[in-house]
Parts: C-alpha cells; structure tokens; sequence
C-alpha cells in the first residue's frame, strides 16, 4: 500500500540547478520556510515543455508576491538547462532555478519518474513553508498545464492554511465565498 503525496513531507534530495547565470546548490531544506511550487517536465528542447515554462515565467513575478519560489525540475543537467536558456528566448524568461535531475532522484521522490524513458511526467507540487506536500498534478506527457491554475491553487492553498476550519470550493478566487464544513450544510450544495 502506497502513502498519498499529498500531506507528504518532501524526501530530502541535493541537486545542481541553473539560476541567474550560475550554477547552485538546491536541497530539500530550500523548499521550507516559505511557500514552493515544483514543476516537472519531461526534458529541455522539446515541444510542450517551453511553452508551460514560458506560462509559468509570466506568472512568476505574480507568484513572488505571494510568497512562493518556483522550482522547475527535469531529468537533464543543470548544463542542459543553461545552454535551453541561452539559445531559447521562451526559456531567457525565466527566473527561477532550473533544477538538473539526471538521476532520477527528485522525480522518483516525486513520484513522476517513467522509469523506462528516464524522463519526469508533468507534475506541478504546492510545498507549504514546512515542507509538506499540499496540492499535487500529474499530466501524461502530450497534456500541457495552466500557470494562472497554478496561481489560483496557491492562492486556494494559502487561504485554508490561514484560514482553520475554512475550505475553497471549485473555480475558487480570492475574495469568493468559501465554505465551513459542517453538519448544517449536508446535502445543501
């Protein structure tokens, strides 16, 4: 029996990322102490791929503002990374760290890895500030995600998290309606 991701601490994990021109050091522990968003993809220079990094490169500066710092992550190296953005202009926008995973350990930790292909699924994961898993996507590798989604789900996140007793129903926006579970609402929605 399988323990669900959501809920799950991150496993710790050490990695070269691509940020800013240089190469750094990322670990588990950089995902605590505030909120994170890890974007898996299946590999660089490919079809789909820039086309969400690019979505979530004009969202970014949305998503510092609330406090989260958006970590992609593929099964390339931190090499690869560097030379996809010096040679795509799709991926020259992105800020935030490109994480090499060549071997596979962060996506196995993520549960994304296609063992038989080496590459990561499509899997995007909202990290609260201590380290737990609190919303997890996974797509098949032709199916591309949203990053204004990705946006409303942090959003969504930290409202129920500041918020006790308090849930965001579907479509939620801030500043909506939420709900407060109880037995008074039972067959009313």
């Amino acid at each position: 029996m399988s323990t669900p991701i959501v809920n799950s601490e991150v496993k710790p994990f050490k990695a070269t990322a691509f940020h800013n021109g240089e190469f750094v050091t990322v670990t588990e522990a950089d995902l605590k102490g505030k909120w994170s968003a890890v974007v898996f993809y299946p590999a660089d220079f490919t079809f789909v791929c820039p086309t969400e990094l690019g979505d979530v490169a004009d969202h970014y500066e949305e998503l510092q503002k609330l406090g989260v710092e958006v970590y992609s992550v593929s099964t390339d190296t931190h090499f690869t990374h560097k030379a996809w953005h010096d040679t795509s202009d799709t991926i020259k926008k992105i800020k935030y760290p490109m994480i090499g995973d060549p071997t596979g350990v962060i996506s196995r930790n993520f549960n994304v890895y296609i063992e038989e292909e080496g590459l990561a699924l499509r899997g995007t994961f909202i990290i609260d500030p201590e380290g737990k898993i609190k919303a997890a996507e996974v797509n098949d590798l032709g199916i591309g995600r949203s990053a204004k989604d990705l946006v409303r789900k942090v959003q969504a996140a930290q409202y129920v998290a500041t918020h006790d007793g308090e849930v965001c129903p579907a479509s939620w926006q801030p500043g909506e309606a939420t709900l407060a579970p109880s037995l008074d609402l039972v067959g009313k929605i």
